[in-house]
């Protein structure tokens, strides 16, 4: 039997599996912590529209710049920041629903991104950055990813009061005169920055997993904003290292055993969770159909949406 202690150690051997480790604990930690505002604010699908939206920025800064992944990074950033200022903005200044807005600005910057990346020169050179390829990260990589998980935590640190309120009551919010839309915008922004932060790392393709799975399975566990925000980083932080290690033991491809072990833990928690799971509610649909002498055995109704406070 392979001694646990060497299937730990050996990968640290390695400075890309060391590098790659750090990178996975980072952006799942940050994904962990944006996700958690995008599911509660019910925004879960925007993080992989706005990956779609990066397209076109990278293909400018692959036309401009060449073969350079700062300039493509950078070109990426551009590109997401302005489709989430203008469907942000078209979502609380129009009529457009908040939906459709995403939708529409989607459609229109990926159609975009596909029509100049087949202008480009080589286009096979950008499948990194559709998959991404978290073994190839180099020290700038790690540096990006540390001062994006770094101001995502201060952010929600500083807006701790103004993310619970958009999150939970938005209409007061707004209604009180509070600054939701500032809120709004600065909850795009933190998706777009981690969004560039991951793509090295995960790529366009699998980025929503970082940013959705660990979210998710922290809801099914979770009644508190402040528990679920920890809960789901260090889910993500989990699912990242244990990814990792499934990938390198098992020769599996970094990013799919990344989503693959973070799909794990949500499916085991959807079954699992005493009070959101499906064994819990099963569970107590077999006690409420005992107590009632078989004459009701409806499920009990769903529990209330997690509270906003710590």
């Amino acid at each position: 039997m392979a001694d646990p202690l060497a299937l730990l150690l050996d990968p640290l051997h390695y400075q890309f599996m060391a590098r790659g480790l750090v990178m996975a604990a980072l952006i799942g930690a940050a994904g962990g912590l944006v996700g958690t505002v995008l599911v509660l604010r019910r925004m879960a699908l925007v993080a992989d529209s706005f990956g779609h939206a990066l397209l076109p920025g990278i293909g400018l800064a692959w036309l401009v710049g060449g073969p350079s992944t700062a300039a493509m990074l950078v070109g990426a950033g551009v590109a997401g920041l302005l489709t989430a200022l203008v469907s942000g903005l078209a979502s609380r200044l129009t009529r457009l629903s908040e939906d459709t807005a995403f939708g529409v600005f989607f459609v229109i910057f990926m159609a975009a991104g596909v029509g100049i990346l087949s202008r480009t020169a080589a286009p096979v050179d950008l499948l990194h950055l559709l998959f991404g390829d978290i073994l190839a990260v180099t020290r700038g990589d790690l540096m990006l990813s540390a001062g994006v998980f770094t101001a995502t935590v201060l952010a929600l640190a500083v807006g701790w009061r103004w993310l619970a309120l958009e999150c939970f009551d938005r209409g007061f919010f707004r209604a009180a005169g509070g600054p939701s839309l500032p809120t709004h915008l600065a909850i795009l922004t933190l998706t777009v920055l981690n969004l560039v932060s991951a793509l090295q790392a995960v790529g366009i393709v699998l980025c929503l997993a970082v940013f959705i799975l660990p979210a998710a399975t922290a809801y099914l566990w979770c009644e508190r904003f402040g528990a679920m925000l920890f809960l789901s980083a260090g889910l993500g932080v989990l699912g990242g290292v244990g990814g990792m290690y499934l990938g390198y033991h098992l020769s599996l491809p970094s990013g799919p055993a990344i989503a693959g072990t973070l799909g794990c833990l949500f499916l085991l928690s959807a079954l699992l969770s005493p009070r959101h799971g499906l064994l819990g509610h099963l569970l107590r649909g077999h006690q409420h159909l005992d107590e009632t002498g078989g004459r009701d055995c409806a499920l009990p109704p769903p529990p209330a949406t997690p509270s906003a406070q710590g």
